[in-house]
């Protein structure tokens, strides 16, 4: 038998590569997303982990909110470093002047203005060689004084800056242009994966980053023998009091382990998604292909048993073909989904923030996938229809290669999709009613979701029936090759189900996602200008940063400009709320405010305006007192609440009086937004162009104009059309190949009447066009299957999106959908390109010809 299954596999070579296909296309999505998932998750954690190489305890300043650099970084100056170089088990003492910097590239555009992470600052600290071992020099020099500056190779390259260009950058205040003197390396894995490097000399530094002659820092190593703890105890001793603290580097990488835990686990999931949609309608793909293969071979496997073999011996010999060919598509399929790896990057960066680089990694998840897949998922899925085949009496089975299911298995399978359609669809109903998107609510829709489709995969050869012969009478205009067709696709429904299996779950998947992208997408748009009459709006890039005071100035003095409205932001206690710190003479001018009770003119120190969602949240009215504190550890202060409005964006949930955001925000004094209303309202090239002279053309800051606002939004729900068209091109993709398999064994077993009919006069393009009209019915069956659900799942979970997003309205994205019915479509009638070809050479004679 084992030799049976050899010469098996060795004998239908055409049958072989299209099922080994048809496996490696399974296993390569799959492994490559999970290698995709590893890799990127492992480029995430390099580029926010430290490199704390030779450091035992970390002095770092104690953070008091609302104090000046001077005031927070006043301890960690140079007698506090020889102090601690003199203590017992120090072998070791580096001060650290580092921060975050804003490049620009050489042409003006921001690098990686957008990511909170990636872009550094640091001290050139030379040792006593006059060399830093952190940041070897590669070309030139070392920065001496504020107007040069250093660069890591990658950063350079990526700015296209040489030797002697001025560099346009930013820390948290003015842009500074700095020539660049040196290029330096690194082992910081944060620069490598794809962060930017500045480097300057040490005052340089310290006044961008701490105070001038401070630190942010100092790293201490200890001699042999010496635990953290105790190093860091005896440091403790001598810091002063409340104004910084010491950490051992064992507690500092156990903080920043659960921060990048946390962070990642939002970078797992795109990828993730893609190896579950893999996964799922991969594993579809191959149970078919070997479900059919098998139902082909039941002539040859009844002949086996009528010659002695036992079922057993049956069983094991097609699972030994199917392991063998499991095997060999689960390698093919591996080292092609490397190839998918290495591609899904630039497929799925539609963003200016490019995603982190590393090496490809190869994790046991990915191998043990692509085995399970490709060898179990194979084996498995020609078990099961062998143990059927290998059941039947040989003489029966001589009778016809094709058995149809029993009555009482069409019953059970009909009864159990009914089941799970109908629990699908009341799990989708029981969300009729929510408004938030909490993790219950988002499980029911998950859960909901997948019960809907698997249940109409179930009932689908149920389905078959009625629906094909509703589009059978589209093709009646083709005369009796038309009729052929619909008569074929209805000839096996389980078949014609099972071919339309992939493109159900795909279609249900792409169009549901891409009605939500649609309805988020107006939703955003709308929600971008909301409460908003400025003409322009000039913002900060990350809310740690600010925009300078004379800046502010300058661009009031722009020529053009009616009011500039200076706005603070920062956050409120309780709630955890954003505030916006207002200047109420000016604010209504640029701000579209409707209130409901009191007035924005009330607004002042001690008296705040909330929204209406916060006053409903915490049960507040006009002239109620709230404790509360505003920004990061803040103390609480006594506010009387002197207005509620209309929820808005723009305003976010409280108004409070600019002085008193800006008393406790992360930088003392600051703003971080300046709402522009301009004379008429007139927006240009030009006064766009004045008003980002006016910033200096700062990285850190964004001038967008109330239609730029729009098209940002816009961008936000780039990376979900992104998923969605990925996911229609995977779809579109294994079920062209579903199909292909699906029709070159369907005229194979028809061969003989392909044979009469050529007989009888029907010619060959007639034979085609029967063949590609089957296609295109199996398609549009699977289509039209998958269009309901995914669009009856997107009209149900609209809800959970109203509640993050108000202005969200179900509707529909008519391209978008036509697009997926013109591509399912066309997955049809490409798959049938070449088995129509063949079978329409068949000649009469040959084809009655053969068994």
């Amino acid at each position: 038998m084992l030799r049976t299954a050899l010469r098996n596999v060795l004998a239908h070579k055409t049958r072989l590569v299209m099922t080994v296909l048809a496996v490696c296309l399974g296993v390569a999505f799959i492994s490559g997303s999970l290698i995709f998932a590893d890799t990127t998750t492992a480029a995430h954690r390099a580029a926010m982990t430290r490199d704390d190489t030779g450091t035992a305890v970390r002095v770092s300043p104690t953070y008091i909110p609302g104090t000046s650099p001077q005031d927070r970084f006043g301890a960690l100056d140079d007698g506090l470093v020889r102090e601690l170089s003199h203590l017992p088990g120090v072998a070791s003492v580096r001060p650290v002047a580092d921060g975050t910097v804003t490049l620009s590239a050489e042409d003006g555009t921001p690098m990686r203005a957008d990511s909170a992470m990636g872009k550094f600052g640091a001290a050139y600290h030379p040792g006593p060689d006059g060399k830093d071992s952190r940041y070897p020099l590669t070309e030139g020099r070392a920065p001496v004084g504020q107007d040069e500056v250093a660069l890591d190779r990658g950063t350079a390259h990526a700015g296209g800056y040489r030797l002697g260009d001025r560099v346009t950058l930013a820390a948290q205040g003015p842009v500074l242009t700095p020539r660049l003197v040196g290029l330096v390396s690194t082992t910081d894995s944060r620069v490598n994966a794809g962060g930017t490097l500045a480097v300057f000399d040490r005052a340089t530094a310290q006044k961008l980053f701490a105070a001038p002659g401070r630190y942010t820092g100092i790293d201490v190593g200890a001699t042999p023998g010496t635990s953290q703890a105790e190093l860091r105890d005896r440091i403790t001793a001598v810091l002063p009091a409340a104004r910084a603290e010491a950490v051992t580097a064992d507690a500092q990488a156990a903080q920043q382990a659960l921060y990048i835990g946390t962070k990642t686990k939002s970078y797992e999931r795109l990828p993730l998604l893609f190896a579950t949609v893999s996964l799922f309608i991969g594993t579809f793909l191959i149970v078919n292909t070997f479900t059919m293969d098998i139902a082909r071979r039941t002539r040859e496997i009844a002949l086996l048993r009528a010659i002695g073999a036992t079922r057993r011996q049956v069983v094991r010999s097609v699972l030994a073909e199917a392991a063998l060919v499991g095997l060999a598509a689960s390698a093919l399929g591996f080292a092609l989904g490397l190839g998918v790896a290495t591609v899904l990057p630039h497929v799925l960066d539609t963003s200016g923030d490019p995603l982190p680089s590393g090496p490809l990694v190869i994790g046991p998840t990915a191998v043990i996938a692509a085995l399970v897949v490709g060898v179990g998922v194979t084996v498995l899925a020609a078990w099961l229809p062998a143990r059927g085949a290998a059941r039947v009496a040989p003489v029966e089975a001589l009778r016809g290669a094709d058995q149809p299911p029993s009555a009482a298995l069409s019953r059970v399978r009909g009864a159990i999709g009914l089941a799970l359609t109908v629990l699908g669809a009341g799990l989708l109903c029981s969300l009729t009613d929510a408004v938030g998107a909490t993790d219950a609510n988002l499980r029911t829709a998950l859960f909901g979701c997948a019960a809907l489709v698997v249940g109409l995969i179930a009932l689908a050869p149920l389905l078959a029936g009625p629906v094909v012969r509703l589009l059978g009478r589209l093709t009646t205009g083709f005369g009796a090759a038309g009729h052929l067709a619909r008569e074929n696709a209805l000839r096996n429904p389980r078949r014609t189900a099972a071919t339309a299996a992939a493109l159900l779950i795909s279609t249900a998947l792409v169009s549901g996602l891409a009605v939500i992208d649609h309805c988020t997408k107006r939703a955003l748009d709308a929600q971008a200008t909301a409460g908003l009459s400025a003409d322009y709006v000039i913002s900060t890039r990350t809310p740690t940063t600010a925009i300078d005071a004379a800046a502010v100035r300058r661009v009031a003095a722009v020529p053009g400009v009616r009011t500039a409205s200076a706005v603070a932001d920062s956050t409120i206690t309780p709630g955890g709320k954003q505030i916006s710190g207002i200047d109420p003479a000016t604010a209504s001018e640029v701000m579209k405010l409707r209130f409901l009770s009191g007035s924005l003119t009330d607004v002042g120190p001690g008296r705040i305006a909330v929204s209406r969602g916060y006053a409903s949240e915490h049960h507040l009215v006009v002239g109620q007192q709230l404790d509360a504190s505003v920004g990061a550890g803040g103390h609480d202060q006594r506010y009387t609440v002197v207005g509620v409005y209309q929820d808005n964006p723009t305003a976010q949930d409280v108004l409070g009086h600019r002085s008193d955001v800006q008393k406790t925000a992360y930088l003392r004094d600051s703003v971080q937004r300046l709402l522009v209303g301009t004379d008429g309202g007139v927006t240009s090239a030009d006064l766009e162009k004045r008003l980002r002279a006016a910033v200096s053309d700062s990285p850190l800051l964004k001038v967008q104009s109330r239609r730029q606002l729009v098209q940002e939004q816009a961008g936000v729900a780039g990376d979900l059309m992104t998923m969605v068209l990925g996911l229609l091109a995977l779809g579109v993709l294994i079920s062209t190949l579903g199909m292909v398999n699906t029709l070159a064994m369907s005229v194979s077993e028809r061969t003989r009447e392909i044979g009469v009919l050529r007989a009888i006069g029907m010619g060959r393009s007639a034979i085609r066009t029967m063949i590609r009209l089957e296609a295109v019915c199996v398609a549009a069956f699977g289509t039209l299957l998958g269009l309901a659900a995914g669009l009856f799942g997107a009209w149900k979970v609209s809800g959970l999106a109203n509640g993050a997003i108000p202005q969200y309205s179900f509707s529909l994205p008519w391209g978008t959908l036509a697009l997926v019915v013109a591509l399912g479509l066309a997955a049809g009638t490409v798959a049938a390109a070449v088995p129509a070809r063949h079978a329409a050479r068949l000649g009469p004679l040959e084809a009655v010809a053969r068994t």
